[in-house]
């Protein structure tokens, strides 16, 4: 059934601020528009009912019985259409999980597995948001972070997800025109993929070397790229030998898109962590039960650290 006559509802909310307030300056001001687009508002609405609903004075405004009748109508259906957006958006709030995290840890490790998690939480929206470059960890707008830290940020719950191992990775095709690979100094006649991003923490070539014990020596060639994700499409398309990051890279390992040509891999004592403000206060349900899905996609291994 269609819901008929309907005036103008622009017009309404006009109406209902202005005759709440009897000013149509006070109303303008509450609306964030001009005095006259309010009384613009309400003579449309006039116009449109054929009835006065103000009685105006050079200094003041007034209901006329029409109005005064037809405003407890408004006012009284207004409130309920706010009262019932304003749940509505509340239980979309709780319902909503919003997760930050790299572009890296984004496309090679997450986004990979939520769809399992969104087919099984139908009622939870997940909105998830990529920043690389955080100087403050405490002061993310988010429910939970996801991140490599060196060293565990202060002003923030932190959970330890995975610890870090670095080794080389390329693609079979690459490996297939450097044979004989077996030692980290062979990697010199290669084209390494180089991460240059300075305000990241990640470990690149020369410090891997050098937590190795062993200087770096010159590559061949390399190409630096900016982004960890677009370096690990570059080694998927057999350009070069990148750094990669277990987990992240586990995937692209498992299926044989990528492979290790050299058995050496550097550990450390860092980690990707699960970081979770203490300015939320208690978690809401869809915050726990996604976090309790993170930490199930880890490995047995790692979870039992």
């Amino acid at each position: 059934m269609k819901i008929h006559p309907l005036p103008p509802l622009n017009s309404l909310v006009a109406f209902e601020a202005a005759a709440r307030h009897l000013s149509f300056t006070l109303a303008a001001h509450e609306l964030n528009v001009t005095q006259g687009a309010i009384s613009r508002q309400v003579r449309l609405l006039e116009d449109y009912l054929g009835k006065t609903l103000f009685e105006r004075t050079t200094r003041s405004i007034n209901l006329s019985p029409t109005g005064s009748q037809y405003y407890e109508t408004v006012r009284d259906a207004l409130t309920q259409v706010a009262q019932a957006t304003g749940e509505i958006r509340h239980w979309r709030g709780a319902q909503q999980v919003t997760v930050a995290t790299s572009t890296a840890m984004a496309s090679l490790w997450l986004l990979p597995k939520v769809a399992e998690f969104q087919r099984d939480n139908e009622e939870i929206d997940l909105r998830i948001i990529a920043y690389d470059h955080v100087k403050d960890y405490a002061r993310l707008d988010c429910d939970l972070a996801l991140y490599y830290c060196s060293t565990p940020p202060k002003g923030i719950q932190v959970m330890p997800l995975f610890s870090e191992e670095v080794f080389p990775v390329c693609s079979p095709g690459y490996l297939s025109k450097h044979p004989g690979l077996t030692e980290p100094q062979q990697l010199a006649g290669c084209t390494w993929l180089w991460l240059e991003d300075p305000q990241m923490d990640w470990i690149g070539w020369q410090e891997w070397f050098r937590q190795l014990g062993q200087k770096a020596p010159e590559p061949k060639q390399r190409i630096n790229i900016n982004n960890y994700s677009m370096l690990i499409q570059s080694a998927l398309s057999g350009q070069g030998i990148a750094l990669g990051w277990s987990n992240l890279v586990d995937a692209h390992l498992q299926s044989g898109a990528l492979v290790r040509p050299i058995e050496a891999v550097l550990r450390t004592k860092a980690k990707f962590c699960l970081l979770e403000p203490q300015s939320r206060g208690i978690s809401r349900h869809s915050v726990t039960r996604f976090r309790s899905w993170l930490l199930e996609q880890l490995p047995t291994a790692i979870a039992e650290e």
